[in-house]
């Protein structure tokens, strides 16, 4: 009698990654798990209206309101970052905003000269999307580069909070959240992607960035897996 295996949920570089070279991961030894420690702390980067418009709508109508908005698949993952918010504030873990504060004619530097859309974004476009907006008692760390830990104070928060496990969420997947998860793995941070609670302008980017931290940097997985994971947490 043959056994019934339960097949594996699909992963969103599938069909962008090769089964070929999967594998070649795979037999380099890549990809292995690092789970969680004790004292999970959430990092909820640059989710602000102007990198999903006010409302949900399609790419290329939300960049009418804002050229830096991903569109609706930023809606979309600003809907389980709030499950994992809910889960956050219920245990009293801490919650961090990494974030792009209002530019100024100072701030240009290399990051204006490759985006210069970037320098013109409308006051309203940097405020906190209301879902997930910080309350009092949460870190919040304007910064100027693409990692969370650069420039900011950010290591030093998370020492005092004595964090050992970092939930990267927000955007994009290839810019601000990679960069951030790569600083925080190269400090002995276990890092953990909501694969479905972080998001890109490309979905191409988003699958090809996803499947490299997993490999590399993170493990990386849906919200609900990661909130039950997290609900085992100190229990």
């Amino acid at each position: 009698m043959s056994e019934n295996k339960q097949a594996s949920p699909p992963k969103p570089w599938d069909g962008i990654i090769s089964d070929e070279e999967q594998r070649a991961y795979r037999a380099a030894g890549f990809g292995r798990p690092s789970g969680l420690g004790v004292r999970p702390a959430l990092l909820i980067i640059d989710v602000q209206y102007r990198t999903v418009g006010t409302t949900p709508q399609p790419f290329w109508e939300s960049i009418k309101e804002f050229p830096t908005s991903c569109g609706d698949v930023g809606w979309k993952a600003v809907a389980n970052i709030e499950k994992l918010l809910a889960t956050f504030r219920e245990r009293g873990w801490p919650v961090l905003y990494p974030h792009v504060a209002p530019k100024k004619a100072t701030d240009g530097g290399r990051l204006a000269e490759k985006v210069p859309a970037i320098m013109n974004i409308p006051a309203h476009g940097y405020d906190f999307v209301k879902e997930v907006a910080p309350r009092e008692g949460d870190v919040l760390l304007p910064k100027k580069h693409p990692s969370a830990f650069f420039g900011t104070a950010l290591a030093s928060h998370l020492i005092d909070l004595q964090a050992d496990s970092l939930i990267v969420t927000g955007c994009t997947t290839s810019g601000c959240v990679r960069g951030s998860v790569v600083d925080a793995f190269s400090l002995n941070f276990k890092v953990f992607v909501p694969q479905d609670a972080v998001y890109d302008r490309s979905q191409v980017s988003h699958a090809v960035n996803l499947f490299d931290m997993s490999e590399k940097y993170a493990d990386v997985g849906t919200t609900d897996t990661l909130i039950a994971n997290l609900n085992q947490v100190g229990r």
